[in-house]
């Protein structure tokens, strides 16, 4: 286990807590990580939050100010734009029957992006939903929905991007 600071030794700017690391980590200042695993050579920008429960495969990279909540599952190679926020339950309320809630009042919703896919920075992905590998998510576009593998989605809600073909002119 080894982390990396880049691109300074900024220890008194970050929250690390019961992390789980891989060789080869980078961690940037200004990221609050605690409970989460995150794989070999993947690199955590300045400004990310990654939750207790999360995980981080090998050599992904992960760009500043992102959100990556409890439920979620990022395998290997994946590329993870800036200001990316994941969503784990459908219906957020801050209370219950009059008191804050607490995590018996709500359903986990399980997230998982494979292998070698990429989001776009500003995309928002709700919780519950599986993008496949080598997908891509545009920027901004918000995921409501399972995303196949090697497929591009764009807008909100997103939606696949028709595939182009060339016409008689050759474009």
């Amino acid at each position: 286990m080894a982390v990396t600071d880049a691109p300074a030794n900024d220890a008194e700017h970050r929250i690390i807590d019961d992390v789980e690391f891989g060789d080869g980590v980078s961690v940037f200042a200004f990221t609050n990580l605690y409970g989460c695993r995150i794989g070999t050579n993947s690199r955590i920008g300045p400004f990310v939050e990654i939750q207790r429960g999360a995980v981080i495969g090998a050599s992904c990279k992960i760009e500043s100010h992102t959100f990556i909540c409890d439920g979620v599952t990022i395998e290997d190679e994946v590329f993870v734009g800036h200001g990316v926020l994941f969503v784990n339950d459908k219906h957020p309320r801050a209370t219950s029957a009059g008191r804050l809630q607490s995590a018996r009042d709500w359903e986990l919703l399980a997230t998982v992006v494979e292998r070698g896919a990429s989001l776009g920075s500003g995309a928002v992905i709700l919780g519950g939903v599986r993008i496949g590998a080598g997908a891509t998510v545009g920027a901004g576009a918000v995921v409501t929905r399972d995303v196949l593998a090697d497929q591009t989605v764009v807008g909100n809600p997103a939606r696949p991007v028709a595939e182009r073909h060339p016409s008689a002119h050759g474009d």
